[in-house]
């Protein structure tokens, strides 16, 4: 994709700092850490969304996340535990329209937080999740 970021990463159009890339995906650091250590993990064929992201690589991407999140791990960056976030669709907060993983450490203190919605905590019904449950089954 002509103006895709992570497109002309791939392309070494614009520079980055490649820690992993296979057949499938490639991960680098993140120039917006939000903590040291961020990492990003994208699949090499664009894909947008998730629902166009190919299955293989979607899961070569959390195999890979599992070994970085390990490697972060060993004291190279501080960290105490890892967060995988991935945000499919601008109301779920994606920024760059080309499916990525965030990687990146936590450590007590680091300010980091998600912001739950005024509704949540709100617990439906087991009826209400069983019918819930049913449609998403039917729509798999």
């Amino acid at each position: 994709m002509d103006n895709c970021i992570f497109c002309k990463i791939l392309a070494n159009q614009l520079p980055s700092s490649i820690v992993y890339k296979d057949n499938l995906c490639t991960a680098f650091l993140d120039i917006r850490p939000v903590n040291s250590g961020h990492l990003l993990v994208i699949p090499n064929e664009h894909a947008s969304f998730l629902s166009g992201l190919h299955p293989e690589a979607g899961a070569q991407m959390f195999r890979v996340a599992q070994r970085l999140a390990a490697a972060l791990r060993t004291g190279i960056v501080r960290c105490d535990g890892v967060n995988l976030f991935l945000a499919d669709g601008e109301a779920a907060g994606q920024e760059v329209f080309h499916v990525h993983l965030h990687v990146f450490p936590r450590f007590t203190g680091d300010s980091f937080r998600l912001h739950f919605g005024a509704r949540y905590g709100d617990q439906p019904t087991k009826n209400d999740l069983d019918v819930l449950a049913e449609k998403l089954r039917e729509a798999l």
